[in-house]
């Protein structure tokens, strides 16, 4: 697939409708050198996914049904917002395990939530059954063209703001979005994919295979936590060489607090655990190497203002 153009067009179509999230350069948080950073967590819905849910819902026939998808937080947060701008319900099924916090944001947002119990199976054929009986139309959180695309103009839009990193860290969940940042960038900067080191769905599949599953734990396993990395990411994973580190929870909690009292940016630990692989040296630049980190998430839990 040509990726550029996929993106390209995703941009063109989403421009309307998305945040078009603000940059800055920061020294501090005990690096020693400047990062150039992009401050998605100010998205609509406080991540980065509205811009793969609008990207697919743009582009479809929405039935009646309206919109279904299964979700620890944002992803369900992103189409209950997409389903309210453009005039379709929103029902989004998540684990009992389910950040409160995040369930608020989508309710806010208009959706509505259905909890499962039990494991994550369970979540998906909850929806599954939904889907059958309503008709309503499934958004992918991470493996499929429309979601990649959308996410892909998080880095075409940074470039046209005058990205000059040599390397940029991005936090992987499904891998969406890392997907998104190898599908634009082509090689053109190295990019590096951070995940926690109880929730390495990546990183595990890299070592084990497409089908490798893991159990998300830890703080950031509501935006970081899913189970099996999508096909498509892993694809372009391997043939691109993609480095992968991980974190431990400690230096996602430290960075988190960094952010907020450096530069009172206020994320949810998945939105800092880029910025963690700086902080602990889990990534090292090589001197004079430039690198920039996203922040991709706010809806912490719990809400401090809730």
């Amino acid at each position: 697939m040509d990726w550029k153009a996929e993106i390209t067009a995703a941009h063109e179509r989403v421009a309307a409708y998305v945040v078009r999230t603000p940059v800055m350069e920061a020294d501090g948080f005990g690096l020693g050198f400047p990062v150039e950073i992009k401050l998605e967590q100010v998205q609509h819905a406080g991540s980065f996914k509205p811009r793969g849910a609008f990207n697919t819902v743009l582009q479809a026939d929405i039935p009646e049904g309206g919109l279904v998808a299964v979700s620890g937080g944002n992803h369900g947060a992103a189409v209950a917002y997409v389903g309210a701008q453009l005039g379709h319900k929103a029902q989004v099924f998540v684990p009992d395990f389910a950040s409160p916090a995040k369930l608020d944001v989508i309710r806010r947002l208009g959706g509505s939530v259905q909890m499962v119990a039990g494991e994550l199976e369970n979540v998906f054929a909850a929806e599954a059954a939904y889907k059958a009986e309503t008709g309503a139309f499934d958004i992918h959180p991470y493996d499929a063209p429309g979601t990649v695309g959308g996410q892909g103009t998080v880095f075409k839009e940074w470039e046209d703001q005058g990205l000059s990193a040599d390397t940029v860290l991005i936090a992987v969940g499904g891998g969406g979005l890392i997907a998104g940042a190898m599908g634009w960038f082509a090689g053109a900067r190295r990019v590096v994919a951070v995940e926690p080191e109880l929730c390495a769905t990546l990183n595990t599949a890299l070592k084990e295979g497409p089908q490798a599953v893991t159990r998300g734990q830890g703080v950031a396993a509501s935006a970081l936590g899913a189970q099996t990395l999508g096909r498509i990411a892993y694809d372009m994973a391997r043939e691109s060489g993609l480095q992968s580190v991980t974190v431990p929870d400690a230096a996602i909690t430290a960075a988190q607090l960094a952010l907020w009292q450096e530069r009172r940016l206020l994320v949810e630990p998945g939105g800092a655990t880029a910025l963690a692989a700086l902080m602990c040296g889990a990534y090292r630049p090589a001197p004079g190497e430039r690198v920039a980190v996203l922040l991709c998430g706010a809806n912490v839990a719990p809400d401090p203002f809730g």
